[in-house]
This record gives C-alpha cells, structure tokens and sequence, in this order.
C-alpha cells in the first residue's frame, strides 16, 4: 500500500477544481487585500489530520465538505476520488442522456 502524500491530496483538489471549473486558489490578491474565491476547494489541516473545505463566503467562510473533520490523509483522499468518481458518473450519464434525446428527436438520421 503506498502512501498518500500532501502532494498527492493537493493534486486531487487541484484536479476537483478543474473537472469542476471553479477557482485554483482559496484567495487572489487584489491590490493590498486578499479576496476569498468562492466555490474553491482547498485543503485543511488540524489535529493531525486533513479536510476538505469549501470556500462558502466572500469574507472567507468556509464548508466542510463531507462533514467528518479531520482525518486521515488515506481517508480523505478515498472521499475525494468517490468524489471525482460520481462527478465523472454524471457527466456521463448526462451526455447519454443527451444523445438519447438527440437521437429520439433524429438529428443523427437528418
């Protein structure tokens, strides 16, 4: 069994927020203040252990994503590719859905 690295958590929210077009980074700075970028996902660490927060707030309020606190790096990183797993399962049969409406509406025969 390997292990799961900060490295490793950190490129799987990176790869969260892509797959999810939402903001790289938790803040920007804009001149001399820092603007909170709501939607981001980052992670936290406290306790020894690590969460994965949501910004929710532009003054930087923030959601614990799946509710649990702190926990392992091995635990968090397998709710994270659940994550990424059921945002790859919707999009999925969300184009199959599509295609199926396309094709009762015969665009592919026209």
């Amino acid at each position: 069994m390997q292990t799961v690295t900060i490295k490793f958590l950190k490129a799987q929210v990176d790869r969260l927020n892509r797959e999810m077009n939402l903001p790289l980074v938790p803040y920007i700075r804009e001149g001399d203040k820092f603007t909170a970028q709501i939607g981001n996902y980052h992670l936290s660490g406290a306790y020894g252990g690590y969460s994965l927060h949501k910004m929710a707030t532009p003054t930087g309020g923030v959601s614990d994503v799946f509710g649990c606190g702190h926990v392992t790096k091995r635990d968090l990183s397998a709710r994270i590719s659940a994550m990424i797993a059921g945002i790859y399962a919707a999009q999925v049969a969300a184009d199959e859905s599509t295609a199926d409406r396309l094709q009762e509406m015969d665009i592919f025969t026209r």
